[in-house]
């Protein structure tokens, strides 16, 4: 049993060894492939652990430093090959960054200020700055990398402590508020400016007092708001008397250059009127010539008028005379012509009546025709006309045949 078992040991160890051999001969023979595939993994886990690009955003620049000479170069945003080993890249912003002591911003603080009479102040400063960016170089050498922590909360202490101190806390808090942010901006705008940072603006904002001082400044504040009072009080009362003096004079001034405007003004206007008059009498004495010539006139015209009118209407009579004795003489004219004409008709009709006179039973039928209804009378035993009875007989030269009416009883209309 045991010499089975010690064979089997034996047998893969000859076995293995022949392998390591095999795989020894064939490493041999591909080393220079096996140590180039192994430079280059370590390679590829080099890029990959340190990449040899570095991406740089917007508003902020890049120091390029060479570890091996010491060289230093400026570059702007985007992509810059960083070669691990070889280079050092430190990254700046270029955009303006406020710094505010926010310790020291309130009275009862960590770090508040002191006054010249050694009071805690608390004082809300912004202080604007920014990296100069032709000087990002040298500041890569000679800065540290926390320039905001290590440059500039530094100079800024030192500056606003040390100005403080020199001014009281009535000077701090008002009267004095501009002289003091002027006179830090001037002192830190130079110590930064040795470090290569730009300075924008110092703004003091709210002053923080200590409880005590306050209270009493409030109490002295009204107190010299109440004497401030009084003071404007008593010389509104001083102004208003004066003005009622001014007022009073001014006045009397008026009333008297009034009077004296009123008794110049009516001696101007009697003198005025003294002079119009000696134009105004000769004038009126004019008027007066002219109206008594107007009336003269006006008299001579009425004279004439009337004188025209009694002509006119003498001429108007003898017109009108004239015109009805013309009138008188066309109706005697007229009469003896209509008297002429009625003779000649008599003697025509006397004429005819000779020659036809039954002309006078047909007459008198017409002219009995509108007033006769009926008549009912024989007709003449002669034969003649049936209103002989009534009309008369009328002799004639020559007997003629009477007009025989039918022996029928004749019917005439009666009108009404």
């Amino acid at each position: 049993m045991s010499e089975p078992n010690s064979s089997i040991p034996a047998t893969a160890l000859a076995a293995a060894g022949g392998l390591i051999a095999s795989a020894g001969a064939g490493v041999y023979r591909h080393r220079h492939g096996i140590l180039a595939w192994t430079v280059a993994a370590l390679c590829a886990y080099g890029v990959y652990s340190h990449p040899p690009l570095a991406n740089l955003e917007r508003g902020s620049i890049g120091v390029r430093i060479n570890q091996f000479s010491g060289a230093t170069e400026a570059i702007g945003e985007g992509n810059v090959v960083v070669v691990p080993g070889v280079h050092e890249l430190r990254r700046y912003s270029l955009r303006e960054q406020v710094y505010r002591p926010a310790e020291a911003a309130r009275a009862d603080g960590s770090a508040p200020f002191q006054s010249v009479e050694g009071l805690s102040i608390g004082l809300d400063v912004s202080v604007r700055y920014a990296l100069d960016p032709a000087r990002i170089a040298a500041l890569a050498h000679t800065q540290p990398e926390d320039i905001p922590g290590e440059v500039v909360e530094p100079a800024v202490q030192s500056v606003l402590y040390k100005t403080l101190a020199r001014y009281t806390v009535r000077e701090i808090f008002s009267s004095k508020r501009q002289e003091i942010r002027e006179a830090i901006e001037a002192e830190l705008k130079a110590l930064l400016d040795r470090d290569g940072i730009v300075l924008k603006q110092v703004l003091v904002g709210k002053v923080d007092l200590p409880a005590d001082y306050r209270a009493g400044m409030d109490r002295l504040l009204a107190e010299e708001l109440a004497s401030e009072k009084m003071r404007y009080t008593l010389d509104l009362k001083e102004k208003q008397v004066k003005e009622s003096e001014l007022e009073a004079l001014a006045d009397k001034t008026r009333r008297e250059t009034a009077a004296a405007a009123a008794g110049e003004e009516q001696i101007i206007a009697a003198r005025a009127q003294a002079e119009a008059m000696k134009h105004v009498l000769p004038f009126k004495q004019k008027q007066i010539e002219q109206r008594g010539l107007e009336a003269e006139a006006e008299k001579v015209a009425r004279i004439r008028g009337a004188e025209a009118n009694a002509e006119a209407r003498q001429i108007e009579a003898q017109g009108e005379a004239e015109s009805r004795r013309k009138l008188a003489d066309a109706e005697v004219y007229r009469q003896e012509r209509l008297g002429q004409v009625a003779s000649e008709q008599l003697a025509r009709d006397g004429a005819l009546i000779q020659k036809n006179p039954l002309l006078i039973q047909k007459a008198l039928a017409d002219k009995l025709s509108d007033k006769v209804s009926v008549i009912i009378a024989p007709p003449p035993a002669d034969g003649g006309f049936i209103g002989t009875n009534l009309i008369g007989r009328i002799p004639s030269p020559q007997p003629e045949a009477a007009l025989v009416a039918e022996p029928a009883t004749a019917a005439v209309a009666e009108g009404e």
